[in-house]
């Protein structure tokens, strides 16, 4: 079977064809014939050997989500059938031909969800969703702020809270460019962060209020400016770490104002609560058909060609998200 790995870390010349074992399908899982995958900065962090490498065994397969066809199952499921269109989580990574996932991280896709549209969909609209719903809670008629508002999460988060019935959404973005793709999704201000503290902005757009949900990818000294702009019983959830650096907070700026810091990983909730994903799911199939989230996408390449996406996302310059077709 040909895949996509890397032998050692590195910049994106490490990955490379591999030729592996047909991978086995146990009891509780399915086995997917892989459409198309798509390409998210944890991959990028697993290449380099900064997402969660501890303990790693080498060849190591990049890629959290795949689309795809059952081609067979364990004796123990019984919700699919052969041929059947999904979307899956999968055991492994799924810069692959075939890749198994268990059965609960397995899900349908409706007819009316195109293939690019599946293969773009499932980490940015299962984290957004539980970002939004499971963790951060957000109630109608919220203010949202979120970072890095142009990318793959950023863009797709901005729809789902608009479903949801938040009433303004502020996002930032790292360059003045990148502005027009968070407005075209939603967005009701994008602020750029090049242009300094995004913090005394957020309050001037809410009346000195502040954002009521914050969605921090970057983590640093923009997760302490986020606190600056963080409404009373507001929640900041940090489910990322872009700029490479932590932020230490006066945890003093918590309790009188009743205002909560969160966490959340994509990859530890897939571990340890895996029944989120099956909650999660019918809101996001639902709101991709009724077409109240539309994924932009701006790079489509073969999966062999996976070292010249990942070149690309490195940039920083793309917004929304990078796909790669297998089949």
């Amino acid at each position: 079977m040909k895949a996509i790995g890397l032998t050692e870390f590195g910049a994106p010349e490490v990955l490379r064809e591999l030729s592996l074992d047909f991978p086995v399908c146990g009891e509780d899982q399915v086995l997917i014939q892989v459409k198309g995958v798509s390409v998210n900065y944890a991959d990028l962090q697993t290449r380099r050997g900064s997402y969660h490498a501890g303990g790693t065994i080498f060849p190591v397969i990049p890629g959290l989500d795949a689309a795809g066809t059952v081609v067979a199952m364990g004796a123990h499921v019984t919700k699919f059938q052969a041929g059947q269109r999904v979307i899956a989580f999968p055991h492994t990574g799924s810069y692959a031909e075939y890749v198994v996932a268990d059965s609960d991280l397995v899900f349908p896709v409706p007819d009316s969800i195109s293939w690019e549209q599946a293969i773009a969909c499932p980490l940015v609209t299962f984290t957004s969703r539980m970002l939004l719903s499971k963790v951060a809670h957000l109630q109608q008629g919220e203010t949202l702020l979120l970072h890095a508002a142009s990318g793959g999460i950023g863009t797709t988060a901005i729809q789902t809270a608009r479903s949801m019935g938040a009433a303004k959404i502020i996002g930032t973005v790292g360059k003045p460019e990148k502005i027009q793709a968070a407005l075209d999704v939603g967005a009701d201000e994008v602020l750029c962060l090049a242009e300094g503290d995004f913090s005394k902005r957020v309050q001037e757009l809410t009346d000195g209020k502040g954002a009521d949900v914050i969605l921090d990818s970057l983590g640093g000294q923009y997760t302490n400016q986020g606190m600056d702009c963080l409404a009373p019983f507001g929640r900041l959830v940090v489910f990322g770490n872009a700029t490479g650096s932590y932020s230490q907070l006066n945890t003093g700026l918590l309790h009188a104002s009743c205002r909560s810091l969160l966490g959340f990983s994509i990859g530890s909730t897939r571990k340890l609560r895996p029944a989120w994903f099956a909650e999660t799911a019918p809101a996001v199939l639902q709101s991709l058909c009724a077409e109240q989230v539309h994924i932009p996408i701006s790079a489509r390449f073969s999966l062999e060609d996976a070292a010249k996406a990942h070149a690309l996302l490195e940039e920083r310059k793309i917004t929304g998200k990078v796909i790669l077709m297998v089949q």
